[in-house]
């Protein structure tokens, strides 16, 4: 699944900051890197601190 463009719980945009936040985390904790996006919303940080990038293994399974 892709990163959702909108939190589930509340609504907030954060799609746009998805980029930033796995750039961030190789360098900082993921705490670290929520407050400087400016994320305090414990529903937000959850999308963030949940989401698993499945997509490539997916794709290995399309039917052509």
């Amino acid at each position: 699944m892709e990163f959702p463009v909108r939190c589930f719980t509340c609504g907030s945009v954060i799609g746009h900051r998805f980029d930033e936040y796995k750039s961030g985390i190789k360098e900082k904790t993921p705490d670290v890197v929520l407050d400087e996006l400016g994320f305090d919303r414990y529903c937000c940080r959850r999308m963030f601190l949940s989401h698993v990038d499945i997509v490539q293994s997916i794709l290995r399974y399309l039917r052509v």
